[in-house]
């Protein structure tokens, strides 16, 4: 079984470029890249208007993880290793201040402390290494 982490991190400049695209008016190359992230954007616009700074930072950030991950079930090689089941996608923030880690739970409908998972042993310690290389 093989995994992508698909990893997004607090205070992202790109995420504040993309909720303050004035901001790049310098930066063409930065613009056009965040292209990229438009579904994020119309989704933060259209869902999120009443959050302000940091908290629609935080939805930026998230949502963005969420949509590049749609964004990668598309490639054709991904695709195929998901229909055999032998891929798993996982989403994640990363808070740069605390250093904790943040998943995506499909139950849950939310990003939730990777803390808070209950891994055998060995999913434990490939975990730690995976986030000792972050």
């Amino acid at each position: 079984m093989k995994d992508i982490i698909l990893c997004g991190h607090t205070h992202c400049g790109a995420m504040k470029g993309l909720l303050e695209p004035e901001q790049l008016r310098s930066l063409p190359t930065v613009a056009d890249w965040l292209k990229h992230a438009e579904s994020t954007r119309r989704i933060v616009g259209e869902n999120y208007g009443h959050l302000e700074k940091d908290r629609l930072l935080t939805a930026t950030i998230e949502e963005n993880v969420l949509v590049q991950l749609e964004n990668l079930k598309t490639l054709p090689a991904v695709a195929a290793r998901l229909a055999r089941g032998d891929l798993h996608l996982h989403g994640w923030v990363y808070k740069i201040e605390t250093g904790d880690v943040f998943a995506y739970d499909l139950q849950e409908r939310q990003f939730v402390s990777l803390a808070h998972y209950d891994y055998p042993v060995s999913e434990t310690s490939r975990r730690r290494n995976v986030l000792s290389a972050i």
